[in-house]
């Protein structure tokens, strides 16, 4: 049964999901809201570019590597991006990003992963947003974050992955920040590296 994560909430990935669990999947889903028009018909919704990122830091906070749109595969090979989805429209995972937990070289010790909202419009402007990690093995869903906090920001760092040992801690982090690239937001994700 997977974990509905609260901001801050902390869990082993060991174990939640098993000491053999070696790749994940971090799925970022949306919705554009709907606009209220005249008497409350026919308001429509517009497109939503949400952008998820992965970032990869060692244990002195230098950032190693990113992927995102723009490099949909770090530089050797053990992180995915699906694609860009530049509306949101659709059920389930909007874009995903995988990780070959067993493969991340041992100098990367966090993975910090976080969304943009490209198109520039606020989070006041967007539904049903959540980010999920699944064991890609059987796609079984570990834990859930609800990322729906409407307010005037236009990007969040959402989680983050940290090296304990052997094992890896999945972070629900939730912090607001602003940009349409993740380059934004490094000042933001600071604290959680």
């Amino acid at each position: 049964m997977p974990i509905s994560l609260q901001k801050g909430q902390q869990i082993s990935l060991a174990k939640e999901a098993g000491p053999s669990l070696t790749n994940v999947v971090m799925g970022l889903g949306w919705d554009a809201a709907k606009k209220k028009g005249f008497f409350g018909f026919g308001g429509g919704s517009q497109d939503i570019d949400l952008d998820a990122n992965a970032l990869l830091f060692d244990s002195s906070g230098a950032l190693l590597d990113v992927v995102w749109f723009r490099q949909l595969q770090s530089k050797d090979g053990t992180i995915r991006h699906s694609g860009d989805n530049r509306t949101g429209a659709g059920d389930g995972d909007d874009e995903t990003i995988s990780v070959d937990l067993s493969r991340l070289p041992a100098n990367v010790q966090t993975v910090i992963f976080s969304v943009n909202n490209y198109s520039g419009q606020d989070f006041s402007q967007v539904e049903n947003a959540y980010c999920r990690l699944v064991n890609a093995q059987g796609n079984a869903e570990i834990a859930r974050y609800n990322l729906s906090a409407q307010g005037g920001h236009s990007a969040m760092i959402m989680a983050s992955l940290k090296r304990s040992g052997s094992d890896w801690t999945m972070t629900a982090i939730g912090t607001p920040s602003r940009g349409r690239t993740y380059q934004d937001n490094l000042p933001d994700m600071r604290p959680y590296v």
